[in-house]
């Protein structure tokens, strides 16, 4: 098994994901190899909380021009960790 900060690397923090943090889930950038039980593994360990479901998505870059030339931006995988009801809450930011 893969280290897990080497497959969490870092939450990600919108208006939609805060939205969702009422309901108990969070949303990761992950490394895009990862599966689904890797990143249930990981967070648990982290932050010592149970993780109920795990839902990912692949995120293609999107085409940015700079000038006359174009590129992509990176292609990432995100994933949405819904924890269970008796887990404590994962503070990103102190208020």
């Amino acid at each position: 098994m893969k280290d897990p900060r080497d497959i969490i690397k870092r939450p990600v923090i919108t208006e939609h994901s805060a939205d969702l943090m009422a309901a108990k889930k969070y949303t990761f950038e992950v490394y895009p190899k990862a599966n689904k039980t890797e990143i249930k593994d990981a967070v648990e360990l982290i932050f010592g909380v149970k993780v109920e479901k795990v839902n990912t998505l692949n995120v293609k870059g999107k085409f940015k021009r700079m000038g006359r030339y174009g590129g992509y931006r990176p292609d990432r995988k995100k994933a949405i960790v819904q924890l269970t009801e008796d887990s404590k809450e994962l503070e990103f930011f102190e208020a």
